[in-house]
This record gives structure tokens, sequence and C-alpha cells, in this order.
């Protein structure tokens, strides 16, 4: 799917005019072309399948497989499909090796995939942990996604120091016990 960016300056152009701004005003003249430069890449996972990422996986004997593989602090920004603003935050993911591993930088491209799309924060998470569970098959996930919306911290109730946490588990890290254990290691981190 290609991004039509010639269908979002006229758009953006007529919001500009909707506000009663003038479109050919120095300064803003060039704004449809800057947003729709910002939506292409704001959106470009819209073309990407998240589990391409994880295509070169390794196969591991069972001697191999280690308990658990923990990426904290994976940066994202996504767009809210509500009122079409953004969302920052923290990405953690933990998995429990099946009979493979992945490279460590294949996860926060799932991530900045799955992300770059109008999103949920909550279905964001769903996602991630999908796209591991179908395209690692480990024996465990958990997706922990830590965000600042932009339609809470700027307007509406004009929060701006809230967070939404939002966490998403499959197979043996569903666990309870697992899954506290794996959230403590992740809050627990700090880089040395």
């Amino acid at each position: 799917m290609s991004i039509d960016t010639g269908r979002i300056e006229a758009a953006v152009a007529e919001i500009l005019a909707a506000i009663g701004e003038d479109v050919n005003r120095p300064g803003i003249e060039a704004t449809p072309r800057r947003v729709a430069a910002a939506y292409a890449e704001f959106f470009s996972g819209l073309a990407v399948d998240p589990l391409d990422h994880l295509a070169e996986a390794v196969d591991l004997e069972p001697g191999e497989l280690g308990e658990v593989v923990i990426v904290r602090d994976i940066e994202f920004r996504s767009v809210c499909e509500h009122h079409l603003l953004p969302f920052i935050g923290t990405a953690h993911i933990a998995y429990v090796p099946g009979e493979k591993v992945v490279g460590l930088g294949s996860l926060p491209r799932v991530v900045d995939t799955l992300a770059s799309r109008p999103q949920l924060q909550e279905r964001l998470t769903e996602e991630i942990a999908d796209a591991l569970q179908q395209g690692l098959n480990p024996r465990g996930v958990l997706v922990v996604l830590d965000a600042a919306h932009q339609c809470v911290t700027t307007r509406g109730p004009r929060q701006s120091a809230s967070s939404t946490v939002t966490l998403a588990s499959r197979g043996t890290l569903s666990e309870t016990s697992a899954r506290a254990e794996i959230v403590s290691l992740i809050g627990g981190g700090g880089h040395e």
C-alpha cells in the first residue's frame, strides 16, 4: 500500500482553511507538504509485515536454550487512531525461546513496524505479542508498553504527567508467578 501524499496535502490545506488560516501565508504555505511527509513516516508500517523481521530466526539445539530473553527500553512512537495525535513510549519485550532465537535488533523493528500504523496502545501490545508468538513459536511471551498520549496530555484532561501501561502475555509467561518475575526484572533494570 502506497501512501497518497497528494491527498494528505490537500486534506491538510482544507483543515487549515477550515480553522480560518490563510494557507498561502509565509510559514504555513509548506505545512501541507511537511505534514504529508510526516504522515508517510508515521504510517510506514502499513506496508510492512512485522513477521519479515523475524524471518532470520536461528534454530537452537535443546541444550542451547536460555531461560528468558528480555529487551528493555525500546523507544517507540505511534499515532492514536481516535484523534490522530501521537503517543510516545517505551516497550519491554520478554520471550522464553522455544526452538529458535532471533537477533536482538529484530525486536525493535517489530515494535516500530506495528507502531507505524494508526493504533490503539491496547491493540499494539497484543499485536507485538502475537507477532512474536507466530514468528518465533516461543514457550512464552510478555510485552509491556508504557506511553504518554498527546490526546490526554495536550487536550481534554491535560494530564501532562500521566502515562498508560498495557501488558500482553502468552504461554508460560501468562502464569502469574512467571509474569511477576519478568515484570520485576523489567522494572529493576537500569544501565550500569
